[in-house]
């Protein structure tokens, strides 16, 4: 019988490798991710009962220096909530979701990196804000069946 397994989240980083900010949310991801799939060895551990325990958090984190389409944007705009000032956060010197996707067609570098986006679940965080980023990926379905 085939056993269908269900595909991993998506986690897309909009990088910018001269920003710290970028730099620090992309070792945070890469750091997450990688302890979300370790499993043991049989050499390395006797007992597997407390790994094959663990509920996983894996995902797929897909890294990118390119801005987001104008699709991406506007999905990444209604994330983020229409709060005061969210869109100008994403794009320099927005004032609203329009306005944003206007000077992201004008000028790409206006888009303010890191922006961490879960596709599947529906949320963004920008900026290297640790907690919120470690919030977001601790509440991705978790995976309970033994690795």
């Amino acid at each position: 019988m085939f056993r269908f397994h269900k595909s991993l989240d998506v986690i897309t980083l909009f990088h910018k490798a001269s920003s710290p900010a970028s730099i620090r949310a992309q070792t945070l991801l890469k750091q997450v991710s990688a302890h979300a799939s370790e499993t043991a060895t049989e050499d390395q551990a006797a007992d597997h009962s407390r790994q094959n325990k663990l509920q996983r958090t894996e995902f797929e984190l897909n890294i990118t220096e390119d801005p987001p389409t104008s699709d991406q944007l506007r999905t990444i705009l209604e994330y983020v909530g229409s709060g005061a000032g969210r869109a100008g956060q994403i794009v320099e010197g927005a004032v609203d979701e329009a306005d944003a996707l206007r000077k992201l067609k004008e000028d790409p570098n206006r888009f303010q990196r890191p922006v961490i986006v879960d596709w599947n679940n529906g949320r963004a965080v920008f900026g290297d804000k640790e907690s919120e980023i470690v919030k977001m990926i601790s509440q991705l379905p978790k995976e309970t069946n033994p690795v």
